[in-house]
Order: structure tokens, then C-alpha cells, then sequence
């Protein structure tokens, strides 16, 4: 396949990273030349130095025969006129763009990106994306991740396993016979760096992060069995006020009642907007970082601290702060990969990156195929994918047991009928299954092609 990617910053640099380990034939087009070089010598692709919306410089990055463009610049309107160039003037079968003003994609405007105007497939709002990811976390108190499986049948959330955790060191095979009547598996356990495709005989150890394929119906009992007994939280102090932050508080009044919400935004003329925006919702002008502005948002008395101003150090040190001053639990948006690392062990408890949520969401269009959904997890590490099974399927009506995946794919659940099923050996896969693989990303294009998995362009 061949693509183009218009954008060279983390977002368009991890797409042409996953795209090109799968022997697609891609082209990075950018006006920034630093950036394309740092892509030249760090991935097997090709680079075009130009503005990517001008059609010469689509044509030289081979637009004629191209089969997708994503259009991923910091600027949306690059980004539209990039994919309506693509399809004027060189025909290319799909087109996917980021759209971040929120203007563009009021539904009193819906018909602006029809076929017969501005024909994009795929529209991809990073704000609103975020949002749903930090509300879907905050849906399960003391998740790390928390995905939504099988239209809501089942999840994978990822826990911290605390001294008080009851299952440590335990063999993970006798956790069935200890709870017989729950429906979960632990299938990923990530050790510091390590991460481990575990087996029956693994056995969890403090400050684990263990990955848990889990029925929807049992997540608040599992999450018990593991020692967490976090309450959903009603008081929430959002520290930045920008495109996310009120997307997110906007979705959290939409579905939650009886929140206390506030914000701190230290620009003035935000907050401002801010209050002509938004009800019921206290904003605070001020530094997050100065402690008055904290204690006059009562942050000791806050259930959830939630960082999503524009700095990572900003971010970081705020939910430190929040942490020292009392509040129960932080979430912290970071873009920077280099402090990926470092955040768990400095205390906090959820790391939200915009980067592998947005690519997540891409690599889901560009896989369409029998692909339902991809998520990455653990620094974009491991991919979950949940896969429709189709009768040319080349697993379709074998046993788990004869199933001949690599050691670091594991198949950890079958949804069928609507309902979990946490496969054993003797369990065999069928036509129509919804199957929950976790792989890691080098292995990702294997599992794809060992299921008869398609790019579909329509």
C-alpha cells in the first residue's frame, strides 16, 4: 500500500514508524526539513520537502498512484486542503484528516465534508478523543487504562498492584479457583521495563501493572480482588482550559450529574471565554503551580486532579503538587515519550498520551478490514486488537491449543453472542467471533495476515 502523510511532528512521525514496519510504501510530506531529516535517519521511508496541500508537492511525493493520505499537520486547514487536492487532482482512494476546531465539526456544518464538497472519510478530533479516553478511565477508579471491548461486552484495564494487592504472589493459574465466579484474565504484566506475556505459573509482585481482559459485568469485583476500592470520583479539579479541558468537561456534564467541577486556567482572556462557555462550573484564573491557587480550589479535598495544560514538565509537577497537598488520585497529560518512563515512579497514577491515542485511532482506519478496533498500550508497545472472524479466516474453526501465534501474541478472549468467553485450549474459534488479541507491535502485521485481516480502501 501506498500513503502519504502530511505532517512530520510525534503524531506523523509514529504513523510513518508503524506503517513502514509493515511494508507499506510511505512518503512523509512537510515543509519542516529538520524534522523530515530525524525522519531519514531514524525510519525506512521517503521524504518531500514542501507545503503538503500544494499539488506539486503531492505530485512529487507520487500522489498519482497513491491509495491513502493522512493529513495529520498542526493545521486543519492544511490538513482539508491537503486531502481535497488528493482527491481532485490525483483520484487517491481514502483520505483521513485531523481536525482540531471544534467550528469545523459542529454538526450545523456537517454536510461541509460530503463528497460532493470536501470529501474526507476519516475526520480525527484529537481533543474529543482525549476526552473519551480520560472519561472512560475515570468510569473505573483506579485504572490505569480502561477500553471499551465488544460494544461494551467486556474491557482491558490496566491496575497497579500495591503491597495490599491480595493476589501477589500468587500463580496466576489458581486465580480461576479463587474466584470462580468471575469472568477475567490477566494476559500482560509490565515489570519496570519488561513486559511479560505471562503463563500459569507467573505470579504478580508489588508496583506490577497487570493487564486485565475482564466482563464489563464484574469490573468493580475484580478491581476489589486487586485491592482497589477507589470510589468514583464527584469532585474534579481540571487544571487547563484549553480545546481538551472543555471537551472533557463538557462530556463529563453531559454524562455525569451531581459532579463538582472546576478549572484553572492561568491565561485571562481564556478563563474569560471559559465563563461565557460554560455552566455550573467554578474557574479559577491562576498558576497551578503556586500553591494559593491550589488550596483556593480546595485541592486537599478533591477525589481527582487532572493536568491537561500545554507543557509536560507543567503537567507533571502540578499533578506531584495536587498529590502532596492531599488529592486522592492524578491524571497527567504527557506528549513527550522521554518521560514516559518516569511517571510511575514518581506517583502518578494515570498517564494520558494524545499521541498513541490519535495514532490508535488512525492505525484502526488504516487496518479497517475485519479490524473492529486497536489500542495501544504500554508506550505503544503492545497493540489489542479486536478482529471479526470471517470463514477465510485461516484460525476459523481451530482449537486455541493448535493456534501457531509468536510468544508474544496472545489471544485473550472470544466475544460471542454478546457475551465473554476467557478461552482455554480446548476452546475452539468460530465464524463470526469478536476475538481479543494482544500482540506486540513488530509482530502486529503477522497476526494480521495469519487471520486473512485486509486493508480495506472503501
Amino acid at each position: 500500500m501506498r500513503v502519504i502523510i502530511c505532517g512530520s511532528d510525534q503524531v506523523g512521525a509514529s504513523i510513518a514508524a508503524y506503517l513502514s514496519k509493515e511494508d507499506n510504501d510511505v512518503t512523509v510530506v512537510d515543509s519542516a526539513s529538520e524534522n523530515l531529516t530525524q525522519i531519514n535517519n531514524s525510519l525506512d521511508v521517503n521524504t518531500v520537502t514542501g507545503y503538503p496541500s500544494d499539488p506539486d508537492t503531492l505530485n512529487n511525493a507520487g500522489a498519482n498512484e497513491c491509495d491513502m493520505i493522512i493529513a495529520v499537520t498542526e493545521h486543519d486547514e492544511i490538513n482539508m486542503v491537503a486531502c481535497q487536492v488528493g482527491h481532485s487532482l490525483f483520484g487517491i482512494p481514502k483520505k483521513i484528516a485531523r481536525i482540531r476546531k471544534q467550528n469545523y465539526l459542529d454538526p450545523s456544518w456537517s454536510n461541509l465534508f460530503s463528497r460532493a464538497h470536501m470529501p474526507i472519510d476519516v475526520i480525527i478530533s484529537p481533543e474529543i478523543l482525549v476526552a473519551n479516553d480520560i472519561v472512560e478511565r475515570l468510569s473505573i477508579p483506579g485504572t490505569t487504562t480502561a477500553v471499551s471491548l465488544g460494544d461494551g461486552v467486556a474491557h482491558l484495564i490496566g491496575v497497579i498492584c500495591l503491597e495490599d494487592c491480595p493476589v501477589l504472589h500468587t500463580p496466576l493459574g489458581q486465580l480461576d479457583k479463587l474466584f470462580p465466579d468471575l469472568s477475567f484474565s490477566i494476559v500482560s504484566i509490565v515489570r519496570g521495563t519488561k513486559n511479560i506475556v505471562p503463563d500459569e505459573t507467573d505470579m504478580l509482585e508489588v508496583e506490577d501493572e497487570a493487564y486485565i481482559i475482564v466482563d464489563s459485568m464484574h469490573i468493580r469485583r475484580v478491581m476489589a480482588a486487586f485491592g482497589h476500592l477507589e470510589k468514583e470520583a464527584r469532585k474534579i479539579i481540571v487544571s487547563g482550559g484549553g480545546n481538551i479541558g472543555i471537551s472533557l468537561i463538557r462530556k463529563l456534564q453531559a454524562q455525569i450529574s451531581g459532579l463538582q467541577l472546576k478549572i484553572i486556567e492561568q491565561d485571562s482572556n481564556r478563563a474569560n471565554f471559559l465563563s461565557a462557555e460554560l455552566e455550573n462550573i467554578i474557574i479559577l484564573n491562576g498558576n497551578t503551580l503556586e500553591r494559593n491557587i491550589m488550596e483556593e480550589a480546595s485541592i486537599s479535598t478533591a477525589e481527582t486532579y487532572i493536568a491537561l495544560m500545554n507543557d509536560d514538565e507543567s503537567n507533571i509537577l502540578g499533578s506531584l503538587l495536587a498529590k502532596q497537598y492531599g488529592c486522592e488520585r492524578v491524571v497527567t497529560l504527557v506528549n513527550n515519550n522521554a518521560y514516559y518512563p518516569l511517571v510511575g515512579p514518581l506517583g502518578i497514577d494515570t498517564l494520558v498520551s494524545p499521541k498513541s491515542i490519535i495514532v490508535s485511532n488512525i492505525m484502526q482506519h488504516v487496518r479497517r478490514g475485519r479490524i473492529i478496533s486497536i489500542h495501544n498500550i504500554h508506550e505503544g508497545e503492545t497493540e489489542v486488537m479486536e478482529i471479526e472472524i470471517s470463514d477465510s479466516s485461516n484460525i476459523a474453526n481451530k482449537k486455541v491449543a493448535d493456534i501457531e501465534f509468536p510468544p508474544s501474541v496472545v489471544i485473550g478472549a472470544i466475544i460471542r453472542n454478546k457475551k465473554i468467553i476467557i478461552v482455554g485450549d480446548d476452546d475452539k474459534i468460530k465464524v463470526q467471533d469478536r476475538v481479543i488479541i494482544l500482540s506486540s507491535s513488530e509482530h502486529a502485521r503477522e497476526v494480521e495476515k495469519m487471520l486473512s485481516v485486509h486493508v480495506d480502501l472503501l
